[in-house]
């Protein structure tokens, strides 16, 4: 019943190696392709799965490819994590408190930093707003 083969690997793990493989490239690749990259016993359906998946939530695009899809993240690493930040934001009523203990838990050099973006970008004025018509 636990032999390797029925094994599942820990959530979001595949998808994490498919975008690895996709930003590693940096060119649109198929499922077919990024399977072989990955080196992995993956199915190929299972790998068009995982992007089909990327892409329903936007961090992939995709352009036709033969009869199928070329997949190419939408944004690096960093921004995919800034992604995720504000989604989980997003999903509280209690943004004051998520934000407070957020930067309570910061380390002093990511309290400096966070500062000085906040600074830099302070100093830039607001965007947006509609300024000076």
């Amino acid at each position: 019943m636990g032999d390797a083969h029925t094994e599942r690997r820990p959530a979001g793990e595949l998808g994490a190696s498919v975008l690895a493989v996709l930003w590693a490239a940096g060119t649109p690749l198929t499922p077919g392709q990024v399977q072989e990259a990955l080196g992995s016993s993956d199915a190929r359906t299972t790998v068009t799965t995982v992007l089909s998946r990327l892409y329903e939530r936007g961090v992939v695009t995709r352009t036709r490819s033969g009869r199928g899809f070329a997949y190419l993240p939408t944004e690096d690493a960093s921004g995919l994590t800034a992604r995720r930040m504000h989604a989980e934001l997003a999903r509280t009523e209690d943004r004051v408190t998520v934000l407070s203990r957020f930067v309570s838990q910061l380390s002093n050099e990511d309290e400096a930093l966070l500062r000085a973006l906040l600074d830099e970008d302070g100093a830039a004025g607001p965007t947006g707003t509609g300024g000076a018509a």
